[in-house]
């Protein structure tokens, strides 16, 4: 059945507040690059009004769905036609689709429950005294020739470990939902596993690796954006401690 036939209606949102931190230089790149000989070659992404670097929401939810996808075996391997192996994601009806949504077709499309903001620095004047391009560092790395053992240096930008950015994620139930617990954990557990993973590009080199802390959880019924009920939203994050516990361990 469509999701036009389910006539899906709001119940509430379910907001969710904290921070990540930087635990190593992360890189998530951006469309510039410096063309002076000795400069960066490949940059952070940053915000045009203030050149302050930022993590997409894009690249956070992204990276959490993944993560979530490998973890529940929801990558297939499937065989060519004319030979050889390619990976298949089934986002149709794997455990992924409930939280982050599918565009499989009509018949299997489903909205995406979780919109993951933007976040933006929160210590940045600190990281301005300390950083000699702004807010970030240059890390030089050098590719060595398996051949010859000619010596390639590249200067990658990276914004500096122990920079701070806030984490806003609002999870919206509908009420035909009978899965809201199993919901929040889905989107706890992706959490978890980019903890121990990384965010951004080269990983593998140590790059990425964060924390991420929850100060607040809060749900706010459909309702109340009507003007017919002046009730503030409700603090849960009492009721999901030992899940937000669990991710700063």
């Amino acid at each position: 059945m469509s999701t036009i036939d389910n006539k899906l209606k709001l119940s509430k949102k379910i907001e969710i507040t904290g921070k990540i931190i930087c635990k190593t230089g992360l890189h998530i790149g951006g469309s510039g690059t410096s063309m002076n000989i000795g400069g960066i070659d490949k940059c952070v992404i940053r915000n045009p009004l203030n050149n302050q670097p930022y993590i997409p929401g894009s690249s956070l939810k992204g990276k959490m769905r993944a993560l979530f996808q490998v973890a529940t075996g929801s990558i297939k391997k499937l065989d060519k036609p004319m030979g050889g192996e390619v990976y298949h994601v089934a986002t149709d009806d794997g455990p992924d689709a409930d939280l982050f949504g599918s565009a499989a077709g009509d018949s299997n499309q489903k909205p995406s429950r979780l919109i993951v903001r933007d976040c933006y620095l929160v210590n940045a004047e600190e990281l301005l005294k300390h950083t000699e391009i702004p807010y970030t560092e240059g890390k030089t790395e050098v590719v060595i020739d398996r051949i010859t053992s000619a010596a390639s240096p590249r200067q990658i930008e990276r914004v500096p470990a122990g920079a701070v950015f806030g984490l806003n994620i609002i999870l919206n139930i509908w009420e035909q939902d009978n899965n809201e617990d199993k919901l929040i954990h889905t989107l706890f557990k992706s959490l978890e596993l980019l903890k121990d993973d990384y965010l951004g590009g080269n990983g593998s080199r140590g790059y990425g690796q964060i924390a991420i802390e929850i100060s607040k959880m809060v749900e706010k019924d459909c309702h109340e954006y009507y003007g017919y009920d002046k009730a503030e939203p409700k603090d849960i994050s009492k009721q999901y401690a030992k899940i937000i516990e669990k991710l700063i361990q």
